[in-house]
């Protein structure tokens, strides 16, 4: 158990997956720790919905790097294993093409690159090298760069992130993923696939650098798992873990603002009341933490001068047939993906023929997230940030999703649909504080973009720190959960000072 500090009281702002692992890490060096959040609920982006006998994640559906998660019960001196349990996936996720071509991508990477040989006509050693690299990036730049803070002096003068530095190819960065991918790759169907992964963190492999090559690595180097019960149980455990740890939570607690004196933050405003703690952390949206908590426009519109990610609009089908074809996770790619990608960040229209991704967690757990005999689809398509989706704009995504499935499957959909719900980008804002729903907050569509996003920390108000996945190193679950360490050993290190 590490070193306690002299109890200093915290206040976290929204709990997130980043917001309450940052709590439990304080909480563990004796901080006295409190998250306000202004829903009933804990977890952010990830929550339940059950709806006629079906139950959806709401939110982020793949579990990967579940050592992220097993290093907090780890510095809490518990066993993960009585809060929660996960299995690895033989297959990742199951790719289908417009030209009837289908791929399943297995997490053994040989066996992947097998598939790909036979599927394609891409020689296997061909995956195999990229996969390779990927790891080499990952672990050679990539882990330096996503575990330590990039704002700080001391970060530049370490000799592992200098080294790190030194390793980072110039087509790393002059390159896009799409350029990179495509000098690797002969078949178009492989290159598509790789692509896909800038969708990670929002972005656009038209736009954003070579460098993404590292995300690949994650998914068929290291595994992706199925946490049982579904990502609500990442959710449940974690709550249950800060509980354990005394970590108190203030549900439909809205934080009004954060109150400041002499550059020092110093308390929030809940529901009309002060309430005063020694640290602050901001757990939601940058952005929203600027404009609406610190009544700070300049800093707010500065934001917003770097690129949001992508949005997304996600139907929950109720789907009462089985489908044996299909796998946990399943992706039904567009013909032109360069144009998608241009509908989604260039003119920001609804795209007729968008790739599809349908995740159905039935397929693990049959006859608990959906009735024997019937699936729960979780279907979801990106969309531009910001969009006005309006009810005609949902309609019209809808029937493009279902005129393209009925084609790729062979079937008619829409009479199998038993229940419905939709989430779309003004709920994602409404529901998370999301600017524009924008899930990732900022994109990756520029050289510099990852070394550019917010620190976390401020560097004009003491005692104010950030954390979730609209600051460093950015969004989705295992990067929140490096913001929550980052966050808290600036915090720990700041107050040994």
């Amino acid at each position: 158990m590490p070193d306690y500090c002299v109890q200093k009281k915290v206040f976290i702002i929204g709990s997130g997956i980043a917001g309450m692992a940052c709590a439990i890490r304080l909480a563990v060096h004796g901080y006295e720790v409190s998250i306000f959040e202004k829903n009933n609920y804990a977890g952010g982006k990830i929550y339940l919905i059950d709806q006629d006998g079906y139950c959806f994640d709401a939110g982020p559906s793949l579990f990967v790097q579940p050592g992220n998660i097993e290093e907090l019960f780890k510095l809490c001196n518990e066993d993960m294993h009585e809060y929660f349990h996960y299995a690895p996936l033989e297959i990742s996720c199951k790719y289908f093409y417009e030209d009837g071509v289908v791929i399943n991508a297995y997490t053994d990477k040989n066996k992947f690159a097998n598939e790909v040989e036979i599927k394609t006509g891409e020689p296997a050693r061909h995956i195999t090298d990229y996969l390779d690299e990927s790891e080499k990036i990952y672990k050679n730049i990539g882990e330096i760069f996503l575990n330590n803070s990039l704002h700080q002096k001391s970060t530049w003068l370490n000799s592992n992130v200098l080294k790190a530095s030194l390793q980072a190819k110039p087509s790393y960065i002059f390159s896009t993923f799409n350029d990179a991918n495509k000098r690797k790759f002969s078949d178009p169907h492989i290159v598509q696939l790789f692509n896909r992964f800038a969708t990670y963190n929002g972005s656009s492999p038209y736009k954003a650098p070579a460098m993404l090559q590292l995300i690949p690595h994650i998914e068929f180097n290291e595994g992706v798992f199925y946490p049982k019960g579904g990502m609500i149980a990442v959710r449940d455990a974690l709550y249950k873990l800060a509980c354990k740890m005394n970590v108190e939570f203030h549900f439909n607690s809205p934080v009004e603002k954060i109150i400041t004196e002499n550059n020092k933050a110093t308390g929030l405003f809940v529901n009309g009341q002060a309430l005063y703690a020694d640290i602050i952390v901001s757990n939601t949206d940058i952005y929203f933490t600027y404009k609406q908590l610190l009544n700070d426009t300049h800093k707010a519109n500065a934001i917003l001068k770097q690129e949001r990610s992508s949005s997304a609009i996600v139907f929950y089908w109720g789907i009462i047939k089985k489908f044996l074809q299909l796998e946990l996770n399943n992706i039904f790619f567009s013909k032109d993906y360069e144009g998608e990608f241009n509908s989604i960040f260039k003119s920001k229209t609804v795209y007729n023929d968008p790739t599809i991704y349908v995740n159905i967690t039935a397929k693990c757990e049959p006859g608990i997230h959906a009735p024997a005999g019937k699936e729960n689809w979780f279907v979801m398509i990106n969309t531009a940030s910001g969009a006005d989706i309006n009810d005609a704009a949902i309609q019209s995504y809808k029937k493009s999703i279902i005129v393209k499935l009925n084609h790729m499957l062979q079937t008619d959909i829409e009479p199998l649909i038993e229940t419905e719900g939709v989430l779309h980008p003004q709920k994602i804002e409404k529901e998370t504080a999301s600017f524009g729903g924008a899930i990732y907050g900022s994109a990756s569509n520029s050289r510099m973009a990852a070394l550019n996003r917010h620190p976390n920390f401020s560097k004009s108000i003491r005692g104010l720190y950030f954390t979730g996945g609209s600051v460093h190193p950015g969004g989705g679950i295992p990067l929140c959960l490096k913001s929550a360490a980052i966050t808290s050993n600036l915090i720990i290190k700041n107050s040994s000072r």
